[in-house]
């Protein structure tokens, strides 16, 4: 679907009297020297993405992975023009769930186009937010490449922030005095975490040729917007790591508090066999058919034993409970 396009002509979104999908019309208006084409398209159609492709001259391979999506974050230059990829994250609380989605930017001399794939990191938000904002756009389609990797990177502190809230829900868990199954929500949780290693860790190079200026459409004024944008993504790299960190150690601490319970109740299976066994040992001795057994017909041997019997007991029971067995 093509969601729009439109002609930026010094940082200022320029009328044109073409259709929304008749891009090599849209482009030939794109004479000044800063003018400059941005197409955006969702999801698009086979037939939509090679119109495109036919208007602005994209390579083949480069369109192969925008239509086919589900790749890693990169960057690649083919002639004259730049291919980034980007992944979006968004976070479903109730499922502890990342979902992924995907961002393609083709950018050249005077256009930029977006294929977006997912539902996350809708790009209709940082259009309308640089054309507030003319002095950015007169960068031309970098500006559009920051103000993209900008949203991006800022949807993954939203949902890095979310997963910290069920770090800490699980540590809390795990160390509560109650007995808690936080097992398979810790393996969820390290899933969902390599899902975001999976989008933030490749990104960090092409942002780096972003921010170091080794990308020539990028001036020198520009490199310093993408460095703050690297500074947020190694802050999530770092977030990632701490959060990893804490889940391995409350799952080792899980499996140390349920062998500790295993052998709490072993203790009081133990204690309990104890207080049978002593009266059962005494009634089996004197339930033994011997004519000359000692007090076998004494007169209170019945009351005896039996107050051996709970005697033992109890004595039993008070070594147990003193030693922590019950």
């Amino acid at each position: 679907m093509i969601v729009d396009s439109a002609l930026y002509r010094n940082g200022t979104r320029v009328p044109v009297d073409c259709a929304i999908q008749d891009f090599e019309k849209l482009r030939s208006k794109a004479t000044g020297k800063d003018d400059f084409v941005w197409v955006g398209l969702h999801e698009p159609s086979e037939t939509e993405l090679e119109d495109v492709a036919r208007a602005f001259g994209l390579h083949p391979l480069a369109v192969e992975d925008a239509y086919k999506a589900h790749q890693r974050p990169k960057l690649e230059r083919y002639d004259d023009s730049l291919f980034l990829i980007l992944k979006t994250l968004w976070y479903i609380d109730a499922n502890d769930a990342v979902e992924t989605g995907e961002i393609n930017l083709f950018v050249g001399p005077d256009f930029i186009v977006s294929v977006r794939h997912g539902q996350g990191s809708e790009l209709h938000t940082a259009r309308n937010m640089l054309e507030g904002k003319e002095s950015v756009l007169t960068h031309g389609p970098t500006a559009v490449v920051y103000a993209v990797c900008d949203t991006v990177v800022d949807g993954y502190a939203d949902v890095i922030m979310s997963l910290q809230e069920d770090v800490d829900e699980v540590e809390t868990s795990v160390f509560s005095d109650g007995r808690t199954n936080d097992s398979s929500r810790i393996y969820t949780l390290k899933r969902e975490l390599a899902e975001v290693r999976r989008a933030v860790l490749p990104l960090r190079e092409p942002i780096r040729r972003f921010a170091i200026g080794e990308i020539t459409s990028v001036e020198g004024d520009d490199a310093p917007f993408f460095r703050d944008i690297q500074d947020h993504l190694a802050i999530a790299v770092e977030n990632v790591d701490t959060m990893e960190s804490l889940l391995t150690s409350a799952f080792e601490a899980h499996l140390a508090q349920i062998q500790v319970q295993q052998n709490n109740d072993m203790r009081k299976i133990s204690a309990g066999v104890g207080l049978v066994a002593a009266p059962t040992l005494i009634a089996g001795v004197y339930g033994m058919n011997f004519q000359h057994m000692p007090e076998l017909g004494w007169y209170l041997g019945y009351p005896m034993a039996v107050l051996l019997m709970v005697a033992t007991s109890a004595a039993l029971w008070v070594f147990f409970k003193k030693s922590g067995w019950l």
